[in-house]
């Protein structure tokens, strides 16, 4: 079969289909074709590429590496071709699902208040909206756009950066009346530091001494999941909790929480980013209309 006999274009739609619905009688239900057809598809696909693309099991397909960058690419492709059918017919205003993902501080002081202005400007746009502390894999949760803070690991993902914040160790006025204010790095051996329950977290608490940024433990009797929690646990007078100033200004603001040992901070700066699959050439309209939204209205800066 020559290149000019094959439909590239209604291949990578299958397999698009396959890997976003899990299975192939699945794709075939939504594609009205037969498993069977299905399956034929997915092997011409593999024989003419030279590559498996999924590793199959009794029970489910599984991407392969190259299976997951066949996937993005395709998507991709697909996504270009239904912008230019829209173009062409002269209606080309984003539209569709998309699907965010966001820990829960972001999410709940910056992203969540901006929803009503996005969704105005973008009425034909259906947001779908996680927020979750963990890192997520963007193919295998179908996801457009996730926001990260923190340090970014290579990979295939394309970030758009949307601020950078101080963080500070703060307690509730109670707390520190209870308590004790530290006033010296070691103080903190003698109060609950209030933490994180997740394993990719540093177990312990930047500070200076002499000079130099050191690790201090952070010892408590209670961790959590997620930023959000931390932030309320602090204001209830639970513990110290180290917290992005983005995330807790306004409770600084109104006296709910107050910084502790600021002239032993650090003054390190957590970056926040707006990962993505692909090259920003590359993006449904609707992805890079909410980029570009993000980009413009959301402020986070170093306080």
């Amino acid at each position: 079969m020559s290149r000019q006999d094959v439909n590239r274009s209604g291949e990578m739609e299958v397999f698009v289909r396959v890997v976003e619905l899990g299975g192939l009688s699945a794709a075939a239900r939504a594609l009205a074709m037969t498993p069977s057809a299905v399956s034929k598809l997915v092997g011409r696909l593999e024989a003419r590429l030279g590559v498996r693309l999924f590793n199959r099991s009794t029970r489910q397909l599984q991407l392969t590496a190259e299976g997951s960058v066949f996937y993005e690419r395709s998507v991709r492709v697909l996504a270009d071709l239904a912008e230019a059918e829209r173009g062409a017919a002269a209606n080309d205003a984003p539209r569709g699902r998309l699907s965010v993902n966001a820990n829960v501080p972001f999410g709940e002081a910056a992203l969540l208040p901006l929803v009503p202005a996005f969704l105005e400007r973008y009425p034909e746009i259906t947001l779908d909206i996680v927020l979750t502390d963990e890192v997520i894999d963007l193919i295998e949760h179908r996801t457009d756009v996730a926001v990260r803070a923190g340090p970014l690991k290579s990979s295939s993902l394309v970030a758009r950066k949307l601020g950078a914040t101080r963080k500070s160790i703060v307690a509730s006025p109670d707390y520190l009346a209870r308590h004790g204010v530290p006033k010296k790095p070691a103080d903190l051996a003698r109060h609950n530091c209030l933490g994180f329950n997740r394993t990719r977290t540093l177990n312990g608490w930047p500070v200076l001494a002499a000079g130099k940024q050191v690790m201090l433990p952070a010892v408590g009797n209670t961790q959590v999941s997620d930023g959000a929690s931390l932030q309320r646990l602090a204001v209830a007078g639970v513990g110290l909790a180290r917290l992005a100033r983005f995330h807790c200004r306004d409770d600084i603001a109104a006296g709910r929480l107050v910084p502790v040992l600021e002239k032993f901070n650090p003054g390190d700066l957590e970056e926040i980013h707006a990962v993505f699959l692909g090259h920003g050439g590359y993006l449904p309209a609707r992805v890079r209309a909410f980029l570009d939204f993000l980009v413009e209205n959301v402020r986070i800066e170093p306080q």
